[in-house]
């Protein structure tokens, strides 16, 4: 071996351990930076938009585990994110039970749905299965649209006659913005322990060699399912949380199709099987959309869909890792010419 093949390897890890002190501090002054942004930017307006951004990286980080990790390209996660929204709804305005307890009832409730549609789509594969999904959603906001009790059309109103965090009922927008930052914590903590246990491998083998994962005794079906309904719990938290922001749901603001290929999209641009690709993504696709209202107002409504479909193509022929994917090979290639810098300097 050469002395500067021995020289790089030498160096090699000195600056992986870098890059993963860099990667933590990194982190730690998001986090920081995500805690004390209410505290100093005022403005409602923006601080909508920052809710907007967290609850579209909640919906994507909670597609990412049935889509990103296990592989399977669900389009239909928007029946989950109504079931969530209308089950806390419905439990809080005619039961009076405290959202507290009704946000994760909606959630069972979204798990239980789940394994009754993933027993049957399940013998599916490919875009069958993603076929399956979407004619399972359209036929969910049919039973909404037409459930009297649940509002049908005309929708459901969350109640204002009292206020605070024992019905999570603000007239301002903060309170909510620490909401939807808790939930994406949450969400991403159970990415993270999902991608660190036994069951992201897992699902990383059925995703990526479903067969050779079937001889060596995974069973293919039950770990889909598994991923399925954690997925659908938290995608169902997320419409829950919708609800209580807008105090005010109907099939089409909870139930519509869009709403799955955004939350697929999401991670698909931010980088499908990573920890924090849907973040990338989500703020990404949130700016398009709200800067498409502002630009257009409502002469360009259903611009950003345009844009959306834009963003596939683009992201399936020339980036299909997403940005993220983008952004290592970037830092790989410094870290790279980095090394044979230093290794040069060492002969």
């Amino acid at each position: 071996m050469s002395n500067l093949n021995q020289a790089s390897i030498g160096m090699m890890g000195p600056l992986d351990a870098d890059s993963k002190l860099v990667s933590r501090c990194l982190i730690v002054v998001c986090l920081s930076l995500a805690l004390l942004f209410p505290q100093f930017e005022k403005n409602a307006s923006h601080q909508n938009l920052a809710i907007l951004v967290l609850m579209a990286a909640q919906l994507g980080v909670a597609w990412n585990i049935i889509g990103g990790y296990a592989g399977q390209v669900s389009l239909g996660q928007a029946a989950f994110y109504g079931l969530g929204a209308y089950t806390s709804t419905l439990l809080f305005t005619k039961l009076g039970l405290t959202p507290w307890l009704a946000i994760p009832v909606g959630g069972l409730v979204a798990v239980c749905i789940s394994l009754i549609i993933g027993w049957s789509c399940f013998r599916l594969k490919g875009h069958y299965f993603a076929m399956a999904t979407i004619a399972v959603a359209e036929i969910i906001q049919i039973v909404f649209t037409n459930w009297e009790y649940a509002g049908a059309a005309v929708g459901l109103n969350l109640p204002m006659a009292e206020e605070g965090w024992r019905t999570l009922v603000f007239s301002s927008k903060e309170p909510y913005y620490y909401l939807a930052l808790g939930l994406l914590m949450l969400t991403l903590g159970a990415n993270y322990l999902i991608e660190k246990s036994f069951l992201g491998y897992y699902f990383r083998a059925i995703k990526d060699e479903p067969d050779a994962a079937c001889s060596l005794g995974v069973n293919l079906r039950r770990y889909k399912q598994i991923a399925f309904a954690v997925s659908s719990f938290f995608t169902a938290l997320g419409g829950s949380l919708y609800a209580q922001k807008e105090l005010y749901i109907d099939p089409g603001s909870v139930l519509h199709t869009g709403l799955s290929i955004k939350m697929a999209l999401v991670s698909i641009l931010g980088g499908v099987g990573t920890l924090f690709g849907p973040l990338i993504g989500a703020g990404f696709l949130t700016m398009i959309e709200e800067g498409t209202r502002v630009a257009f107002g409502g002469s360009g409504r259903g611009t950003d869909l345009v844009i959306y479909a834009g963003l596939i193509v683009i992201i399936a022929v020339y980036y299909p890792a997403g940005i993220t994917g983008w952004l290592r090979s970037v830092f790989a290639r410094h870290a790279l010419q980095r090394r044979e810098k230093l290794a040069r300097g060492a002969l």
